[in-house]
Parts: C-alpha cells; structure tokens; sequence
C-alpha cells in the first residue's frame, strides 16, 4: 500500500515538472526573434493582417495573460494553428504522432532483446573472443550518431543491394488498414492484411535499427557490466556449489537483479529516441513527430513548438514512472525501501 502511495505521489509531482516545462517552453518561444505573425504571413501580406493575425494569438498582450490562454486551451486538447500546415496544431499531432512511436516502439523492442542478450552473452564468456567481439560493437554503436547508420543502411540495403524500400511508411499501391491505432502494423494484423503488415514492416526496419543502434550498444555494456559484477556476488557462488547448472544460474539467478540498471538506461533511451528521431526521419522520408517538430523550429511556429516539447516532456515523466514500477517488481527491496521513505 505504501508503494502504491509512493507511486501516487510521483505522479502528483510529475505534474508540477509538466507545469513548469509548460512555463519554460512557452517563454522561450516567445521570446525568439522575429515576429511570428509576420513569419506565419510572409513579408508581402500587408500590415492589417500581420496586426488581425497578433490579435488572434494575443501576441499583444503580456507574457503572463499569453501563457492563461495557451494553457486554458492546451488543457482542452487545443494548441491553436500551426502557422506551416495551416491546420490545427492537435489534428497534426494525431497524424505524426502514431507514426514516430511506432518507430520508436520498435526501435525499442530491437534494443531491449539484441542489447540485453548481447550483454548476457559476453558477460557469459568474459574474456573470450565473443565477449570482445561484443565490446567492439558496442564502442561503435555508441561512438556513431544514428543518422550515420541510416545513411549506411541507406545506401546498402536500400539503393545498391535493394533488399528493403528505402523510403516512407507503405509502398504506391498497397492498401492501408483501416484506422484503430493509428500504427499501421498493428492496424494491418487486426485487419487481416498480412501483406500490409509486411510492406509496412520492410519499410520500418531500416530506420528502427538506425534509431536502435545507440541504445542496443549501452544496453549491451551495461548488461555486462553488471552481470560480470554481481558473478562475484556471493549467491552465485552459493548457487554454483550447490551443483546448479551455470545456465540457471545465468537465467534465473543473475540476470533479473542485473536488469536494473538496463530498464532505468531503456527507458530514458526509448523517451529520448522520440525526440531524437528527426535525423533518422528526414533521411526516411518518415512522416513522424521529431520532423515535424524539427519543421516548426525552422519555421518558428509557436504553437507547433510548444505542444511538442510538451509531449515529449510527458514522454520522459511516463518513462520515469515505469522505470520505478518496473524496477520495484524486478528487486523488492528497493519497492520495501521507497514504501518505508514515504
């Protein structure tokens, strides 16, 4: 019960974290240079428009009676009008959004399994070539930003060898599922439609591993840091003089008390994909949030700007609850420790 609290109380924090990015993110679009009425117009519209457009976004008033407005309407779903795509900002978001967290969900579930079990599998033969082998891969992945392995991927699957499409979600001519998620691989299983599922599936997989890579490199190391330290703990040596077979040993008892450190790391990587996916994007050609997010900085669309940064500020608050219920249930004794803190 008292973990339940803790929890509670967590989330009530989380609140007043979202609040004050809410303040900062809308002060600093405000801030910037340039008039976003004028930007939104173009420099030939003339002066009475420029002036209706400031009046409609309250660009007259203060800063203070600005962000009552932006945050009234925010909280009812409305983050006004995108000043590129001339539509309102939420029925954007409801169409980019689905597209970067199936990426990112997907990216993610790559990074989860290949890193964790590279990490198992150097940590179980340490010192041997595979457990090198293993390293290596990681210093790389970790060394090389992820639009430098989707220029790679790019340019070797896609163009020379053309194994998988190389840009975009679906190819011409193949129908797209009706709309229950909105993520058009799953949208395609529910359907029925195998053969979507499939081309949608080829078209992400390039830019997945992409966005993978980074993650799947320090999840592996970390995996192996810590289980190479808790095989000097011990229980280990308990388990091993009692004649247990070494691969329990490995599954059963070492590996779930090393995942803590790998699900606080996963997490933060999986949030943090969301927002750095813009790169990866714009070489796909994939319509997702981190481009259209990058597109409105460029374009100084105030609006676009702040209900993005928002949602990935929800993005990490989310990913941070997780993390405390996820390594809650993986070692007790930290959830019997934060219930006796509270």
């Amino acid at each position: 019960m008292r973990y339940v609290i803790f929890i509670a109380r967590r989330i009530f924090q989380s609140i007043f974290v979202l609040l004050g990015l809410s303040i900062l993110i809308f002060v600093i679009s405000r801030v910037m240079p340039g008039d976003p009425a004028r930007v939104a117009l173009g420099s030939r519209a003339p002066q009475w428009v420029v002036d209706n457009l400031r009046e409609q976004m309250h660009l007259n008033d203060t800063l203070p009676v600005q962000y009552f407005y932006w945050l009234r309407d925010a909280l009812q779903g409305d983050f006004g009008l995108s000043l590129f795509t001339r539509r309102a900002v939420a029925d954007d978001i409801r169409e980019f959004l689905p597209a970067s967290l199936e990426l990112v969900f997907f990216s993610g579930a790559i990074a989860g399994i290949a890193g964790i079990g590279l990490g198992a599998l150097s940590a179980r033969f340490k010192g041997s070539w595979v457990d090198n082998a293993v390293r290596i891969l990681s210093y790389f992945g970790i060394v090389t930003p992820s639009f430098v392995f989707g220029i790679i991927f790019l340019l070797t699957f896609g163009l020379a060898l053309e194994w998988l499409p190389p840009i975009g979600r679906l190819s011409q001519g193949v129908p797209k599922p009706p709309v229950v998620t909105s993520l058009i691989t799953i949208d395609a299983l529910l359907a029925g439609q195998l053969g979507t599922f499939w081309d949608a599936l080829k078209h992400m997989l390039m830019p997945a591993m992409a966005l993978a890579m980074g993650s799947l490199a320090q999840e592996a190391r970390i995996t192996r840091s810590s289980m190479s330290d808790n095989l000097a703990k011990d229980y280990i040596a308990a388990a091993r003089s009692l004649g247990i077979p070494e691969r329990s040993i490995m599954t059963r008892f070492l590996l779930k008390p090393s995942l803590i450190p790998v699900v606080s790391v996963f997490a933060l990587d999986f949030a943090a994909g969301l927002s750095n996916a813009f790169l990866v994007e714009m070489i796909f050609n994939w319509p997702g949030l981190s481009r259209y997010g990058m597109n409105a900085m460029l374009r100084k669309d105030l609006n676009a700007i702040a209900a993005v940064i928002l949602i990935l500020g929800v993005t990490f608050t989310i990913a941070n609850i997780v993390v405390d219920l996820v390594v809650g249930a993986l070692d007790p004794r930290i959830r019997l420790s934060a219930a006796r803190s509270e």
